[in-house]
């Protein structure tokens, strides 16, 4: 369990980041089209792993999308990556 409650917190942690990286007007051109993209699969008919299998249906979604969002944050620029965690962090503190 406690496995996943720190999965829980990167992931939070990271789609945050991706959250203001993509407010930042230096983000990169792509990120947009990319995180709209990732929103298409969130929601389309179409997984690995059909959603009506208990458990496994949506954890397939998770565990892709979490890494995809990893992912475009480390593609992003250092400058616009570092910004969007200093933001992230001093909202935390």
């Amino acid at each position: 369990m406690k496995r996943f409650l720190r999965l829980w917190q990167v992931a939070r942690h990271d789609f945050r980041v991706l959250w203001h990286a993509a407010r930042d007007p230096r983000r990169p051109r792509w990120l947009l089209p990319a995180m709209a993209l990732l929103v298409v699969y969130l929601i389309s008919p179409f997984d690995l792993i059909p959603d009506f299998i208990p458990v496994f249906g949506l954890l397939d979604d998770v565990i892709v999308i979490g890494m995809v969002v990893h992912w475009l944050i480390k593609r992003l620029p250092p400058d616009v990556r570092e910004d969007a965690r200093a933001h992230v962090f001093t909202q935390r503190a």
